[in-house]
């Protein structure tokens, strides 16, 4: 960075034009500056100011220099700034991903409450119920509610599991099935990141059995489902943040309540960091702790 310093000085003594001023800025003798100067004019092969006993002023050279070259080192200090950030707990950026639901109803007091405590902290957020791609999007960490994580690349963290259950409209057929071999495809509401259908595995504790979901509507939005359920039109697998109000008006019941699919986790996940920085790692505790205390929205 001798360079850096070296050009930066110089700037600095564009503006100023004072050396000595220049010295007690960055902490330094009248002599180091002089010096600095003096080298970076041998390494120009220019000079750089007109000196007098008063005052020190730009040459041509000189100007020419000092506009070409402040647009980089200004850039180059912001880029030192937000790599020191970076590595400090209390301040910087974070970019995140996270679901949609999750994003709006749950996620707004926790970034308010780590705010509170870091005000240094500033948040990008980005909202989407498919997976993202961690790396190649440039996201310091993404939030999921997903099957157990099987992606080798990333670092996942488990914070919670996320129990699923069938729901459908109270009065309808679907509420009073006995056992899921009465499902159809067409019955299934099927949830998926690319709105395809998917793939019901459900188990009683000793028996399980496959229903393919999806032939006749498939969505990428549990809200989206909970309210096609919720008018009849079939049955839907969906955690319980997404279905915890329709329960309780009772415009959705619990159908085939001996049978469950497995559970979802709620998860942080990470570019492959050789270690987390600190201040991701910082906003990781945080959110672990805040989640436990939002449980019951998860249920």
């Amino acid at each position: 960075m001798n360079d850096y310093k070296a050009l930066k000085t110089f700037l600095l003594a564009a503006e100023k034009r004072n050396f000595a001023q220049v010295a007690r800025e960055l902490d330094m003798t009248p002599a180091a500056v002089t010096r600095a100067i003096a080298a970076l004019e041998d390494d120009l092969g220019v000079q750089l100011f007109v000196r007098t006993t008063r005052q020190v002023s730009l040459t041509t050279d000189g100007a020419v220099f000092a506009a070409q070259i402040q647009p980089a080192v200004e850039a180059l200090e912001s880029a030192r700034k937000d790599v020191r950030n970076a590595n400090k707990a209390d301040q910087g950026r974070l970019r995140i991903s996270a679901p949609t639901w999750f994003g709006k109803a749950v996620l707004p007091p926790i970034l308010s409450g780590f705010r509170q405590i870091y005000p240094k902290m500033s948040f990008e957020i980005s909202l989407s119920d498919g997976l993202v791609n961690i790396v190649d999007d440039d996201y310091d960490l993404a939030i999921r509610i997903s099957s157990q994580p099987s992606d080798k690349f990333t670092i996942w963290r488990k914070i919670r599991v996320v129990p699923r259950i069938l729901v459908a409209a109270p009065g309808s057929r679907y509420a009073e099935m006995q056992h899921p071999s009465e499902l159809t495809p067409d019955d299934c509401l099927a949830y998926s990141g690319e709105s395809r259908r998917e793939t019901w595995a459900l188990s009683d504790g000793g028996s399980s059995i496959t229903i393919s979901a999806g032939r006749a509507f498939s969505a990428n939005n549990g809200e989206v489902l909970a309210d096609m359920a919720a008018d009849g039109a079939g049955v839907a697998m969906l955690p319980g943040f997404h279905i915890s109000e329709h329960l309780r008006t009772g415009r959705l019941v619990h159908v085939l309540q001996g049978w469950a699919p497995p559970d979802l986790w709620l998860t942080l996940y990470y570019p492959p960091y050789q270690s987390l920085p600190p201040r991701i790692a910082s906003f990781s505790k945080f959110f672990e702790q805040q989640v436990a205390a939002h449980m019951v929205m998860l249920d």
